[in-house]
């Protein structure tokens, strides 16, 4: 990497964030990411996604590299009364012109760390089988707690497995 990665936290979307990010998730979603969309995800879509993360008990971060967001990753607090406890990692992203430079372990360490601060020791996400992700979910003491056959579609029409994963972490 040309420059140090700062990870920031988004609690509200200046314009040219908001395109920065449109481009991320269109980027990832045109490049396989399982991350709930199918492409062409056109601009619109995108930018309505974004505009729908932002709510309570959601805390988004991104990754900015050389004055660009480049990569995001989400906690999303449980907030029923008997899951104060846990929270989800949600839609994990790097571009992929900044794929396989820790920003995605950055990312996951910022909402860990948070995850910590709200008290929340039990993490849980999901991710296709044999995507990279799992790798990196492994190495950061994640463990495969079961997986569902056929779970998500891919834009070629194919149905893949998903595997879930959880981590302890000590508040």
């Amino acid at each position: 990497m040309s420059a140090a990665v700062e990870i920031v936290e988004i609690r509200a979307y200046e314009p040219e964030a908001l395109e920065q990010l449109t481009e991320l998730l269109i980027d990832a979603v045109e490049s396989g990411a399982s991350v709930g969309f199918l492409p062409p995800l056109s601009k619109e879509e995108a930018v309505d996604y974004w505009k729908s993360v932002l709510e309570p008990g959601v805390v988004l971060w991104a990754a900015k590299l050389d004055r660009k967001f480049v990569g995001t990753v989400q906690l999303q607090l449980a907030q029923k009364k008997n899951a104060s406890h846990r929270a989800e990692i949600a839609k994990l992203m790097v571009h992929t012109r900044s794929r396989r430079n820790g920003i995605a372990r950055a990312l996951m360490l910022a909402a860990e760390e948070r995850a910590r601060t709200e008290k929340r020791t039990l993490l849980v996400l999901d991710t296709r089988a044999g995507d990279p992700s799992n790798l990196l979910y492994r190495s950061l003491g994640y463990v495969e707690a079961g997986r569902i056959p056929r779970y998500a579609r891919s834009a070629d029409g194919s149905l893949n497995d998903t595997v879930f994963y959880f981590k302890e972490v000590e508040a």
